[in-house]
C-alpha cells in the first residue's frame, strides 16, 4: 500500500477545495486536504490512528493513579513523612499524564475539525457543539471529582481552539509555544496545532522523528527530575515541576509510541487501544469506582498507598476487559456515542463492531 505521509517540507493543506457555504456564518472555510494517493494505515484520510488510541488508554492509567488519591483524600505523610509511594507519584506522574491526556484532547478536536470539513459545510459550529457538550458533562463530573478535567478542556477549547481555527496553522503553534507554563492549556493547544500539521495523523511515517523526540526529551528529563527531587516538596506549578513534566510527557508519548511499532507492542496495544477507543466513557467511570469500591474498600482518606496502587490497576484492568467486549459489538463507547449524536445533531449507529468506527 502507498505511504501518504506527506513529503518533508510540504504543506498538507496546500493542495484544497474549499466548501461551500449556505449561510454568512463561517465566513473562512476550513481547508480540506484534497488525497493525492492511497491512504496509508492510521493515515489522514478517515481512519482511525489506533497509535493515539493507545496512548489514550496509557493516559488514562496514569490520571487513575494521580485522581484516586486526589478524589479520596489520601494524605501524602504518614507519621509526618512523606509515603514513599506518593513521592515516586510525584516524581513520574503527577503533571506528566495530563499533559498527555490534555495534548491527546487537542490532537482530537484537530482531526475532528478537518474531517467534519470534508462531511459539512460549517465545521467550526460542529466543533462548538461537540465544546459545548463538555461543559455539563463536566460540571457532573465535577461534582465527584473537583478540579477534572473535562469542563476545562470545554472552556479552552472556545476561548483558544475556535478562534484559533480562523488563523493560519502557525499562529496556533506560536500559541502553544507562548503558554508552556500553564502545561495543561500549552498542551492542548499544541495538540491542535500538531492535527492541523497532520503530524499525529502520519505517525506511522515519522520513526525517526519519534526517536529523536524520545532521546531528547530523556535526556533532558534526568536533570529536570534530580533538580524537582531536590527541589521543594509542594509541587503547584512550580518551573521545576513543569519542565520535569513535559521532559517526561514527551518521553513517555514518543516512547511507547516507539515500543508500539515492535512485536513486544503488539500486546501492549491489544489492550491499551480498546481503553482509549473509550477514553471519556472510561475516564468518567473510573471516577464512579473510585467514589463506590474506593470507599467501600476503605481507602478515603487512609494512608494505604499500596492498597491504591492495587486498586488502580484492578479499575484499569476491569476497563480494559469490558471495553474489548463492549467494542467488539459496538462502534462507539457509551458517552462517545451520546457526544457524537450531540455533535451531529443526529442518530448516529452504535451497533456494528469498532473496526468499523472511523
Amino acid at each position: 500500500m502507498r505511504d501518504s505521509a506527506p513529503h518533508p517540507g510540504a504543506d498538507p493543506w496546500s493542495a484544497t477545495r474549499r466548501l461551500p457555504r449556505p449561510g454568512a456564518q463561517d465566513t473562512v472555510p476550513i481547508a480540506v486536504p484534497v488525497p493525492t494517493a492511497t491512504p496509508a494505515p492510521g493515515g489522514s484520510s478517515g481512519q482511525r490512528v489506533t497509535t493515539l488510541d493507545a496512548l489514550r488508554g496509557f493516559a488514562l492509567f496514569g490520571i487513575l493513579l494521580v485522581n484516586v488519591p486526589h478524589v479520596l483524600g489520601m494524605p501524602s505523610e504518614v507519621g509526618g513523612v512523606e509515603a514513599p509511594v506518593r513521592r515516586a507519584l510525584d516524581l513520574f506522574v503527577q503533571y506528566r499524564f495530563n499533559v498527555i491526556f490534555a495534548l491527546l484532547f487537542g490532537i482530537g478536536f484537530g482531526i475532528f475539525l478537518q474531517r467534519a470539513a470534508r462531511k459539512h459545510p460549517r465545521p467550526r459550529l460542529l466543533l462548538a457543539r461537540r465544546l459545548a457538550v463538555l461543559f455539563p458533562l463536566g460540571g457532573l463530573h465535577q461534582l465527584l471529582h473537583p478540579g477534572e478535567y473535562l469542563l476545562f478542556y470545554g472552556v479552552l477549547g472556545v476561548a483558544l481552539l475556535l478562534p484559533l481555527s480562523f488563523a493560519p496553522r502557525w499562529a496556533a503553534l506560536l500559541v502553544a509555544l507562548l503558554i508552556p507554563v500553564s502545561p495543561v492549556p500549552g498542551a492542548l493547544v499544541l495538540g491542535y496545532a500538531l492535527a492541523r500539521y497532520e503530524i499525529p495523523q502520519t505517525l506511522h511515517a515519522r520513526r525517526n522523528q519519534l526517536v529523536v523526540v524520545f532521546a531528547v526529551s530523556a535526556a533532558l528529563a534526568v536533570p529536570a527530575l534530580l533538580t524537582q527531587l531536590h527541589g521543594p516538596r509542594d509541587l503547584g506549578f512550580a518551573l521545576t515541576t513543569v519542565l520535569a513534566g513535559l521532559c517526561l510527557a514527551a518521553a513517555y508519548s514518543s516512547g511507547l509510541a516507539l515500543l508500539l511499532r515492535t512485536r513486544a507492542g503488539k500486546p501492549i496495544a491489544a489492550v491499551l487501544e480498546p481503553l482509549g477507543r473509550m477514553a471519556l466513557t472510561n475516564y468518567v467511570s473510573a471516577t464512579l469506582l473510585m467514589v463506590s469500591a474506593g470507599r467501600l474498600i476503605g481507602l478515603a482518606d487512609s494512608t494505604s498507598w499500596w492498597t491504591m496502587l492495587g486498586f488502580a490497576v484492578a479499575v484499569i484492568a476491569v476497563q480494559a476487559v469490558w471495553s474489548r467486549l463492549w467494542l467488539a459489538h459496538f462502534r462507539y463507547g457509551p458517552l462517545e456515542w451520546a457526544w457524537r449524536r450531540l455533535t451531529w445533531w443526529n442518530l448516529q449507529p452504535i451497533a456494528g463492531s469498532a473496526a468499523s468506527a472511523a
